[in-house]
């Protein structure tokens, strides 16, 4: 994330996992679980939080999932011209937007 700096909306809301712990860009708002701490329990608060913060995350796994059956997204991308990995990724979603469309019908 440090390398890519990418820009979000105002006011946006970013739920993050533990790979992302310490990343806080400006101008969003962000969840993240908290752990248990040592020899302690977490609170009835902090449990419910840490429920609500996974029924949004496992969506968006398996939303990535869904993206991830075109194989060229989660394989090694070997064509080094400019930009094409960003299309594949892009054109790897629409497709994924598409087959669930499909299924609603």
């Amino acid at each position: 994330m440090d390398e890519e700096s990418p820009t979000y909306p105002v006011d946006i809301s970013m739920y993050k996992d533990t790979g992302f712990q310490g990343y806080e860009p400006e101008g969003v708002k962000t969840f993240q679980p908290q752990k248990k701490p040592k020899g302690k329990e977490l609170t009835p608060e902090q449990k419910e939080q840490n429920r609500l913060i996974s029924r949004i995350r496992i969506v968006i796994e398996h939303i990535i999932a869904g993206i991830k059956r075109c194989r060229i997204v989660k394989d090694l991308f070997r064509n080094t011209k400019e930009k094409y990995d960003d299309l594949v990724m892009e054109i790897a979603c629409a497709l994924h937007n598409f087959r669930v469309d499909c299924r609603r019908s």
